[in-house]
């Protein structure tokens, strides 16, 4: 005769009040665990708090990803929230709520937000200085993806860097959100361009802009050095690092400036401090945050800078790809993998 079939077995009472209590309640992608892997992320839900003065709680919209949200999960960012944290730095969102001490804002408002981490939740808690208008023209996917790469390459060419024009301008990664932002500011500021990338042939339309593509391998110095008749390169923007780093200092002209923006590669460079001293170069770490933070007079007019820019069409972040919220693991892995040219943004609000 035929087995009975098994009855389910019941759900244990710990589990049913767990799940009771999180229904209703918005979900977050919450980091537990450090992992190289991301097996550390999950959705779950997050208990709504009172808002303190100069605080408004937000219904997220955009976030786009960028790559220290990537390296937080790992711990391989200088930044180590404690655990648990929510991941995202930057985004669309609009106002549901506001504290006191936060007025001129209204419920339904949509405002492009920054931040550390927090980004990646249905809903989220930020102080009213966090956010700021959408700049006008640029679509959801792109009003998200405008801020962070848009500063860095602000800070970095104009502010630091001082590009000048005429001068030629060497940047890696191009196919990344930071690289592309400093290709575009560096057409705009009147500067020859030369874009590296592992895969150029995907960079076809920065070929067409005039931007010399080359590859990033073992014969990006000679290429760069063939380019430029054998002068080198008047400044680097590099947030690629590693061997690509060691590259640049083999292709710099003399007196030119290195822009250390990051190492998605993964590998800290090996500065030879000879080839420095030799040809006369410059060295600048380049955080955008941070140089907001030391230099509080600045900040305010950086970000009215990058939102003129974006809405003038200069700083446009092409968006590469787009995630459902329930994807947003695999976005994170699609920029672990650097299968997406672009910027990734993960879609909140269907």
């Amino acid at each position: 005769m035929p087995a009975e079939p098994t009855a389910p077995a019941a759900a244990s009472p710990t589990a049913v009040a767990a799940a009771h209590a999180g229904a209703g309640l918005p979900q977050a992608l919450v980091c537990h665990q450090l992992a190289d892997d991301l097996s550390g992320l999950s959705l779950a839900p997050q208990p709504r708090r009172p808002l303190a003065p100069g605080e408004v709680r937000l219904r997220v919209l955009r976030v786009a990803l960028n790559f220290p949200d990537l390296l937080m999960t790992q711990g391989l960012y200088h930044l180590r929230p404690p655990l648990p944290f929510v991941p995202g730095m930057e985004g669309v969102a609009e106002v549901l709520e506001t504290g006191p001490g936060a007025p001129g804002l209204q419920p339904g408002q949509r405002l492009c937000f920054g931040s550390k981490t927090g980004g990646l939740a249905q809903e989220t808690v930020l102080p009213a200085s966090a956010l700021a208008p959408c700049p006008a023209g640029l679509s959801l996917d792109e009003a998200a993806a405008h801020m962070v790469t848009g500063l860095t390459a602000w800070v970095a060419l104009a502010r630091v860097g001082r590009l000048l024009p005429g001068e030629t301008l060497l940047v890696h990664g191009a196919r990344g959100g930071v690289g592309m932002a400093c290709v575009q500011l560096g057409l705009h500021l009147g500067a020859r361009v030369i874009a590296s990338a592992s895969q150029p042939e995907r960079l076809g339309d920065l070929a067409a802009q005039g931007v010399t593509v080359l590859r990033s391998d073992d014969t990006m110095a000679e290429a760069v050095l063939a380019a430029t008749a054998g002068r080198g390169v008047d400044a680097v923007a590099d947030p690629v690092g590693g061997d690509v780093f060691d590259a640049s200092l083999r292709c710099c002209a003399y007196g030119a400036r290195l822009l250390v923006l990051g190492f998605a590669s993964g590998q800290l460079p090996r500065v030879k401090l000879q080839r420095v001293l030799n040809k006369g170069l410059t060295l600048h770490g380049v955080r955008a945050g941070e140089y907001g933070r030391q230099h509080p007079e600045h900040a305010l007019q950086h970000r009215q800078a990058v939102t003129r820019l974006a809405e003038a069409g200069v700083l446009r972040p092409p968006v590469g790809a787009v995630f459902a919220f329930d994807q947003a693991v695999a976005a994170l892995k699609a920029m672990r993998d650097r299968t997406v040219a672009g910027k990734i943004v993960v879609n909140l609000a269907d």
